[in-house]
């Protein structure tokens, strides 16, 4: 797989995400569901802490990463839901860090919403991989 950064502007990548990937090659493609902070009963972990939830939410995509033999350094895109985008703003070094420490910039989008389906989660987080 050969991935290729698209950016007419160089801002995104001091935030740690391009604006687009050309991905070539690829052999395979997973669609992650938007992960949260639930833990492996499917509970909700960490009512109103932001920076704990991210976290989890982190975690959860890795685990179904690496449930199909991938990592974040597959991750090509991924979508950021919360209801507090302000909240979220941040924490956000701590998503940064984990995709900068893997090696990706995966386009990204975050987007605030009225709520999340469980009541209490303040972040979910949905991706796609190529491997």
């Amino acid at each position: 797989m050969e991935r290729t950064a698209v950016n007419p502007w160089t801002w995104s990548v001091e935030l740690g995400f391009n604006q687009g990937e050309v991905v070539s090659g690829q052999t395979r493609t997973l669609y992650c569901s938007g992960q949260t902070s639930t833990g492996g009963d499917g509970r909700p972990r960490h009512d109103g802490d932001m920076a704990a939830q991210l976290a989890l939410s982190l975690d959860n995509l890795e685990a179904v990463l690496g449930k199909a033999g991938m990592s974040l350094a597959n991750l090509v895109r991924l979508n950021v839901y919360t209801t507090d985008v302000d909240q979220l703003f941040p924490q956000y070094g701590v998503l940064a860090a984990r995709l900068g420490a893997a090696g990706v910039a995966p386009a990204t989008t975050m987007l605030g919403v009225t709520r999340l389906a469980i009541p209490g989660q303040l972040v979910e987080l949905e991706g796609t991989a190529v491997a």
